[in-house]
């Protein structure tokens, strides 16, 4: 999965998260303050992106700042992937 397929993915989860058409967000689009994603649609944002993408969220590891724009989180999901990778 490459970084826009990332990028598209994350946008989609978003969508459906928020229950609103999401389109054309930048890697600095801020997920809480411009999207107002909450805590709430957050946990469903994780859900959506783990099934989506293969990947398992690490509680431990993650933390706030990775769900701050669209970019840390991108980067929390491309390192999921390769991490996932490696277990293979």
């Amino acid at each position: 999965m490459d970084r826009q397929e990332v990028l598209l993915t994350i946008e989609k989860a978003l969508s459906e998260v928020l229950e609103r058409p999401i389109s054309g967000l930048t890697e600095e689009t801020a997920l809480f303050d411009e999207l107002q994603l909450s805590s709430l649609s957050a946990l469903g944002l994780l859900m959506i992106v783990e099934e989506a993408t293969g990947i398992t969220v690490d509680p431990e590891e993650l933390d706030i700042d990775h769900l701050r724009t669209m970019r840390t989180f991108a980067d929390y999901v491309e390192f999921a992937l390769r991490r996932e990778e490696g277990l293979s």
